[in-house]
């Protein structure tokens, strides 16, 4: 691959200040570890992902769509290629009387309070929930009882081919923690929500106990990727892990909080390397205790 071909072509697209080339991926992931990306771009409009898109898939160079990163776990030898982030660039957002339309880099938090100030109920759930909106729609995010599913009305949707179109809620086959974009390879450009009128006091209070019980129970204080594993059918992830003795467990800087044993943090330095040893050893004996096998909820990219 030539690299400086691939960077003056994509200098016709975007401004020089969304180029970044050799950029280390621990600056753009919650986890704050990764190696370096090859290029990464912050397009800030929906011609420019279609443009990139375009180019790469004609000239047959890989790149990787990614969001915030908050559940992105980038491998210590980075990502070869582009990597588009659809992030703070691309985010506007209108509110009109019930319906909201947002670009897929806004995040949630963001886009939960302006829907609180609109008075508007339904998306509380998302208020503390630290990725982006088209990372949320790709999994299916959700928390304390509500999931994306539940707001979304349509989502407009690029392909690998650089056509656009709109699909409808059930179009977009969401399913715990999956939707259609599980499968298959397409960029969330924007989504359409539809949500109830309600009393701001009503929603704020709502958020307010929500914020309270992230804040009190999970370990926001330390880098990492939210929880870590899927929940298992009939079982909780944080349950087996605690009960398999490994609550504050640590492999070198990665460590099994021991506020929350969902989830796997950075205790400062750790690598890519030394959290996916210690997710092995996780799974190995949960399996090994409980015949049950996790399955990781983080999603992990790059080379080693």
């Amino acid at each position: 691959m030539n690299m400086n071909y691939i960077y003056d072509r994509l200098l016709e697209i975007l401004d020089k200040e969304d180029i970044l080339r050799d950029e280390p991926m621990k600056n753009h992931t919650s986890f704050k570890v990764g190696g370096p990306a090859d290029i990464l771009v912050t397009p800030r409009n929906e011609e420019q992902i279609v443009d990139i898109v375009k180019f790469l898939k004609k000239e047959n160079i890989p790149f990787f769509i990614m969001g915030n990163g908050s559940n992105l776990l980038v491998k210590d030898g980075g990502i070869r290629g582009v990597v588009i982030k659809i992030g703070d660039n691309y985010s506007d957002f209108e509110i009109q009387e019930n319906i909201v339309k947002a670009k897929s880099g806004i995040l949630l938090s963001k886009l939960a309070k302006n829907i609180l100030k609109s008075e508007l109920q339904g998306f509380e759930f998302a208020s503390g929930i630290p990725g982006s909106l088209g990372g949320a729609i790709a999994m299916n995010a959700g928390a304390y009882g509500g999931e994306m599913k539940d707001v979304v009305t349509s989502v407009k949707l690029l392909d690998m081919d650089g056509n656009i179109f709109e699909l409808s809620n059930e179009e977009m086959e969401f399913g715990y923690r999956k939707s259609i974009l599980t499968n298959k390879d397409l960029v969330v450009l924007e989504v359409t929500m539809t949500f109830q009128k309600g009393r701001y006091e009503d929603i704020k209070a709502i958020v307010d106990d929500i914020t309270i019980k992230r804040t009190t129970k999970q370990p926001l204080n330390l880098p990492s990727a939210g929880s870590t594993f899927k929940r298992p059918t009939g079982y909780f992830a944080a349950k087996l892990i605690e009960d398999a003795g490994l609550k504050g467990v640590s492999f070198k800087d990665a460590q099994v909080s021991p506020k929350h044993c969902g989830f796997v943090v950075n205790l400062g330095n750790a690598s890519a390397k030394d959290i996916l040893s210690l997710i092995s050893i996780i799974k190995k004996t949960v399996n090994d205790k409980f015949n049950v096998l996790l399955e990781e909820e983080v999603k992990i990219v790059g080379e080693d």
